[in-house]
């Protein structure tokens, strides 16, 4: 492998391990509504247990309720008992067919901790692109090692996988940095 297909693969590697992190920021709730909160929440359809999304349409009434709209008649209360069930916090209300689940607004305690959780989640996005950087480093090594490429070859490469990864972690420190402001925002 050359030394400009170990970058490439970095690059869309480093990239995979953002769009990982986005998918995660989108599950941690801000005070407004969001369908992607009840991705995680699965109801008993016939005996398999399927995301909501797959038995329901998802909707925004407002900015605090999101609206659910079961295919069938008989999963609204399936569907509403698996919200309640679930540790999100949520009080779904039916009426008649559709069921609205209000935000509850969110203590400024709750939010201290939501943005920790936020950081977290973003130390462990950071740590995951720097062990990708040690990867790589590694394999540009293994080819001057093996005479395949020159010690200049190395530290320049090596100069460039640096500046992928403080790319890829101003990246990471900016989508906290945003989803911090969203949850603090009242």
């Amino acid at each position: 492998m050359a030394i400009d297909e170990i970058k490439k693969t970095l690059d869309g590697k480093m990239d995979q391990s953002i769009a990982a992190f986005k998918h995660n920021l989108t599950k941690i709730r801000t005070g407004r509504a969001n369908p992607a909160l009840l991705d995680s929440v699965h109801v008993d359809y016939y005996g398999a247990m399927l995301p909501i999304s797959q038995v329901a349409n998802l909707s925004l009434l407002d900015a605090r309720t999101i609206s659910v709209q079961p295919w069938e008649k008989g999963m609204g209360a399936k569907i509403e008992k698996a919200i309640r069930d679930s540790d999100l916090g949520l009080n779904p209300s039916s009426m008649g067919d559709l069921i609205r689940i209000p935000m509850p607004v969110m203590t400024e305690e709750r939010r201290r901790e939501l943005t920790k959780v936020v950081r977290g989640e973003g130390e462990s996005a950071k740590i995951a692109v720097r062990n990708l950087r040690r990867d790589a480093n590694e394999a540009v090594k293994k080819l001057v090692k093996e005479k395949l490429a020159s010690e200049d070859d190395q530290k320049r490469s090596e100069a460039e996988i640096q500046k992928l990864t403080d790319r890829h972690i101003s990246e990471i420190d900016r989508l906290v940095a945003s989803k911090e402001h969203d949850i603090m925002a009242v």
